[in-house]
């Protein structure tokens, strides 16, 4: 995989944001990581898609090369984050693609400043907390640097941080960081039943939130309120895809999401 061609970083809020770009031309595509996770995670598909378009993958605060502030995370400061690089980089409208934690962020983009946003392209993130499986919100609430920094020090997850991070020590603290953010209660329906953006929403079937809170939350889109008509006509704007097979921790690697979000995009 080639080197981004360029890289930088972003003012917003007090936080510089770590941004790098592949390719040029047409509609940018924005890429946000998952949870502790850094721009590397898309190298298999920023390549391919930076062939024809300029693509731009960022780093959250906290992760990666990105410092962070010392303030509480919250969904709301993400969003405005992601919209910042947008506004500073001059993009003008992106499609905007989000993993887990980034698509929580990217969604939370797309509610406050849709303007910004021409698709939304949301892998694995819900549109309320309650959608992810108990289980999963149980791990959301025992999160935190004393339970898990031990087995995360020895994972790949923690190698590609430690590779790039300015503070070599801060990894606990963005265990915590992220464990409050996680604990934080949300239900999003009413704002995302008002998003005038088309989205594209990606789910495994063995994902950590179940293709039942997937239906529900395509349906506040208009998905799956109707046939389409023998011509088509009648389909929503939006879509829903949910990958045999794939579980939330190999969605980057299904063999089928270039090709999704190609479509999609255009």
């Amino acid at each position: 995989m080639a080197r981004p061609a360029e890289s930088g970083y972003a003012p917003v809020d007090g936080v510089l944001v770590y941004w790098e770009s592949r390719g040029a031309g047409g509609t940018p595509l924005l890429l946000v990581h998952g949870g502790y996770g850094v721009t590397s995670e898309f190298d298999a598909l920023a390549g391919p898609w930076s062939r024809d378009r300029r693509v731009i993958a960022i780093e959250l605060e906290g992760h990666g090369h990105t410092r962070a502030s010392g303030r509480p995370f919250r969904w709301e400061t993400f969003g405005d984050a992601v919209a910042g690089v947008i506004t500073h980089l001059g993009l003008g409208q992106v499609d905007l693609l989000g993993y887990s934690l980034g698509g929580g962020a990217s969604l939370r983009c797309a509610i406050q400043h849709p303007e910004l946003v021409r698709n939304l392209i949301l892998i694995s993130a819900p549109h309320r907390r309650d959608a992810w499986f108990p289980e999963v919100r149980a791990a959301f609430d025992g999160m935190s640097a004393g339970s898990l920094f031990e087995m995360l020090r020895h994972s790949p997850v923690y190698a590609a941080w430690q590779k790039v991070a300015p503070d070599q020590d801060s990894f606990p603290a963005l265990i915590d960081f992220n464990g409050d953010l996680l604990r934080q209660p949300y239900d999003w329906s009413a704002e995302v039943a008002a998003l005038p953006v088309p989205v594209m929403l990606v789910y495994g079937d063995a994902d950590s939130i179940s293709p039942a809170a997937a239906a529900e939350f395509f349906g506040l889109l208009g998905g799956g309120q109707r046939d389409a008509n023998w011509d088509g006509s009648l389909r929503p704007a939006s879509r829903l895809a949910i990958l045999p097979g794939q579980t939330h921790y190999d969605m980057l690697a299904a063999p089928s999401l270039p090709q999704i979000v190609a479509s999609f995009t255009g």
